[in-house]
């Protein structure tokens, strides 16, 4: 990495990631919760789509949904999807794994999953799946042998055993052995064994070798052992050079992200900054500060590769952390589609579904465009498309070129070759009018236009004069 110009940001190439990384418009969705396509495979006592969710309350969603449903995805621009675990489960959120080689028979069958995946690459599309390795359901067929043997189980050193016999089911925490936060739903893998090792690294390779582009790793620090994610790394770009490796990682953590591990992280830091500064905890100055501060401890190929997200299964969601704003919605979203990184839309954020803290987080997806909030989906429409367009958008340097902490502005540009876009936020509640300089970007009387709306902007004096409204954004370029 290297800086120049001061604030400019460069990441010298070569990439050792997924190209299409930068190009990807990232949707993820909680397959029960999206759309049913196949009623038939509902299980017995489905609730009512729409209802209140709970762990245990199936609505129906299933693989069939989203490929019926795939013009939608298409139309709102989106180009890669990342689906929370749809192996089978006991549970909504499919975290309990039971069976890594199976679908979930309550999301359809192999026939549904080959089906999604050659329409998404039809479309050009790709498909990122959710591995649950650190830990299992109860109903996984070795901790069920455990269940019934004991210390005669040959699979006794799969898990993390503290004493026999073991007790899985009563209320309480997990005692016996070791469950992920102490959920005896959850038994831990045991990772020190060679065996349990294969067995994960077959399944990695499995379901590549059948057409998913990609793993979004669940809580993989958990699994604290670099040479298994190493060699995690080996076999699945072994079978897909081109296949991610996206890893479940709350902080900033470089360690996580290299040609070793993974080539990109859940890059929560950013929504946490974003929300705090929205929300009047935090200044634009250290927004501005934080925003480029998480460009610089990583390598351009993961920077680049990073899934950036305002919200996903485990957070309240965007619409609700902003008190409901339309406007702060949409300016998050403007800021989102210029950062660096794949910019990720959890299913009906673009719609400002509301939901709090999971499984309130995890609604169903409401079909009827009356329950959309205001012009949001239009407006996602438009950034994505201004994003797509624009390959300074997504593979551009990063240049700060003003923060007024005074007045709740923050400009910056993205360079790509003769390619260059300003982006301006008002992060404040008054209107205001900046002066952007311009002269490392523009030549003086140089006219330019918003991506947004097609207003005119000329240069003067090597500034461009923008008045915003509150809580307003544009895009120039």
């Amino acid at each position: 990495m290297q800086m120049l110009n001061g604030n400019t940001i460069h990441h010298p190439f070569p990439m050792t990631t997924p190209y299409w990384l930068q190009d990807a418009i990232f949707y993820q969705i909680f397959p029960d919760r999206f759309a049913n396509g196949d009623p038939e495979n509902d299980p017995p006592n489905v609730q009512k789509w729409g209802a209140p969710p709970t762990l245990f309350g199936f609505q129906g969603g299933d693989l069939r949904g989203i490929i019926q449903h795939f013009d939608y995805l298409l139309d709102l621009g989106i180009n890669a999807i990342y689906l929370n675990p749809i192996f089978a489960a006991t549970s909504t959120h499919r975290y309990n794994t039971s069976d890594y080689y199976k679908i979930d028979p309550k999301l359809g069958g192999m026939l549904d999953f080959h089906a999604l995946i050659d329409l998404a690459h039809r479309n050009n599309a790709r498909v990122v799946l959710d591995g649950v390795f650190n830990h299992t359901g109860r109903s996984f067929f070795a901790f069920n042998d455990l269940l019934e043997n004991g210390e005669n189980s040959p699979y006794r050193d799969w898990f993390h055993v503290h004493h026999f016999p073991l007790d899985a089911f009563t209320p309480g925490e997990a005692i016996h052995f070791e469950g992920w936060w102490r959920h005896k739903s959850l038994p831990k893998l045991n990772f020190h064994n060679k065996q349990v090792r294969n067995y994960i690294l077959g399944v990695a390779r499995y379901w590549i070798e059948r057409g998913a582009d990609g793993w979004r790793l669940d809580v993989p620090n958990e699994i604290n052992d670099d040479a298994f994610w190493a060699e995690f790394r080996h076999v699945v770009k072994t079978a897909n050079r081109d296949a991610c490796l996206i890893g479940e990682i709350w902080s900033a953590d470089p360690r996580w992200a290299n040609d070793t591990h993974f080539d990109g992280l859940m890059h929560y830091p950013v929504r946490d900054a974003l929300l705090a500064c929205w929300n009047g905890k935090d200044n634009v100055a250290h927004f501005a500060d934080q925003a480029e501060g998480l460009l610089k401890i990583y390598p351009r190929e993961n920077v680049y590769s990073m899934y950036v997200t305002l919200g996903s299964h485990d957070t309240e969601r965007l619409a609700t952390m902003l008190g409901g704003r339309l406007d702060k919605i949409k300016l998050a979203f403007l800021f989102l589609f210029a950062y660096p990184g794949a910019p990720a839309v959890y299913y009906g954020d673009e719609i400002g579904l509301e939901g709090g803290k999971d499984p309130d987080s995890r609604r169903a997806f409401p079909w009827d465009p009356a329950e959309w909030k205001g012009d949001l989906h239009p407006w996602l429409q438009a950034l994505i498309a201004a994003r797509r367009g624009r390959s300074s958008l997504r593979r551009g340097d990063y240049v700060r070129l003003t923060v007024d902490e005074a007045n709740g502005a923050y400009a910056f540009a993205r360079i790509l070759g003769g390619e260059k876009t300003l982006i301006a936020l008002n992060i404040s509640d008054k209107a205001v009018d900046i002066q952007i300089p311009v002269t490392t970007l523009w030549r003086e009387n140089q006219t330019l236009r918003s991506l947004l709306d097609n207003r005119p902007f000329t240069v003067s004096d090597g500034k461009i004069a923008i008045s915003l409204p509150a809580w307003g954004g544009i895009y120039i370029g």
